[in-house]
């Protein structure tokens, strides 16, 4: 059930940022948003789940604002993996490390990806600022404090929501056999 919300609210943030937060023009861009859905499904869900879940967000994200294909579908596989792997092996609590990994992770994965498109595609190579990539970042873990709470919010609801099910179901049926 978790899986099918999550996908769900997954679908509504890529409408959201791909049309609505479009919009807004300056230097204030709206956050990735999708991003931050899939940092916290790198620490929340279990493997096979959360590669489901971050596969569907990329595939998404690449029929709808991807130049080259694919590179939504890398980009979050590869956070996944790498936000899961520091996530599970860490022996530091999770609140220290959480929102400073997830700036990490997406400025490294934009210095990557600019330099594979280099490589691959330079026809559709977007215009370069250490500036602009820095006011991203900072954007980035502006905005997943307030994700990460909402996220985490869901996820817990959706998970008591479950446990509480499981009691009712076990109370009910024959206590005389």
């Amino acid at each position: 059930m978790r899986t099918v919300i999550f996908f769900l609210l997954a679908v509504f943030l890529v409408v959201l940022q791909t049309t609505v937060l479009q919009l807004g023009h300056g230097w204030l861009r709206a956050p990735d948003l999708v991003f931050i859905l899939v940092s916290f499904i790198a620490y929340r869900f279990d493997w096979l789940r959360g590669l489901v879940l971050v596969f569907g967000c990329g595939w998404m994200m690449d029929v709808v604002a991807a130049s080259s294909p694919g590179i939504f579908v890398f980009e979050y596989l590869l956070v996944f993996l790498v936000l899961s792997v520091l996530a599970k092996n860490s022996p530091v609590k999770e609140s220290a490390y959480q929102v400073p990994l997830v700036g990490l992770a997406y400025f490294v994965i934009q210095v990557l990806i600019y330099g594979a498109l280099t490589v691959f595609d330079v026809e559709s190579l977007p215009s370069w600022s250490w500036g602009r990539l820095t006011r991203e970042t900072v954007i980035v873990v502006a905005a997943t404090i307030p994700g990460f709470a909402l996220f985490n919010t869901l996820y817990e609801y959706l998970q008591q929501r479950r446990t509480v099910s499981r009691i009712i179901h076990r109370k009910s049926g024959n206590r005389f056999r």
